[in-house]
């Protein structure tokens, strides 16, 4: 089985896109062979009165600044993808020639006000798709939903840092993919070895 690297960038980038870029080029020189963003809009997830608001804000991954980090990526020859959070960022993805689809498992519980609209404009896209359960969620739904697409499930512990004492490898060996919010790279490194 090949090993396919995805650095998750996330919001570190904090709306900067040379930081972004920095951590473009650091995944690609460690051997990743993704970077992933995640593409929301603050007011579809947060409240206005939550204390890191400007932060947040500023962390948007924005249209344009997705182009420029798209652009960048791809003269690192390493793919730029997204986990997308409401159907518009789908469409504009979709402009930008993305190969794949990551789903968050907070998606997965269709519990935020776009994620079923989200899910079913990224099912239309017939790409392949990366879904962390770690939050859980209905998998027949989900699978029903992605049904003409590719699915790569991962084993998640949705905790930040997740402890490494909580992975269930047992578990774990159940998935295709592994989505890793643990300290160091040592979960990443066993997950591959025991698949």
């Amino acid at each position: 089985m090949d090993t396919y690297i995805v650095a998750e960038i996330a919001s570190n980038w904090e709306g900067s896109i040379s930081k972004a870029k920095n951590l473009i080029l650091k995944s690609k020189k460690a051997g990743a062979n993704a970077v992933k963003f995640q593409m929301w809009r603050a007011n579809d997830l947060y409240s206005k009165k939550d204390p890191q608001w400007k932060i947040i804000k500023k962390s948007e991954l924005t249209f344009e600044k997705a182009e420029k980090l798209k652009k960048y990526a791809d003269s690192q020859n390493i793919e730029f993808f997204c986990s997308v959070f409401y159907p518009e960022g789908v469409y504009y993805l979709e402009s930008l020639g993305v190969k794949k689809y990551k789903i968050a498992s907070r998606t997965c519980l269709l519990n935020d006000k776009y994620s079923l609209e989200t899910l079913e404009s990224v099912a239309r896209t017939g790409k392949p798709i990366i879904i962390s359960m770690g939050m859980g969620g209905n998998k027949k739904r989900i699978m029903k939903i992605f049904s003409k697409n590719k699915i790569t499930f991962c084993y998640c512990i949705s905790e930040y840092p997740a402890p490494f004492k909580k992975i269930n490898w047992k578990e774990a060996m159940r998935y295709d993919g592994f989505s890793d919010h643990s300290i160091g790279i040592v979960a990443p490194f066993l997950f591959v070895l025991l698949k």
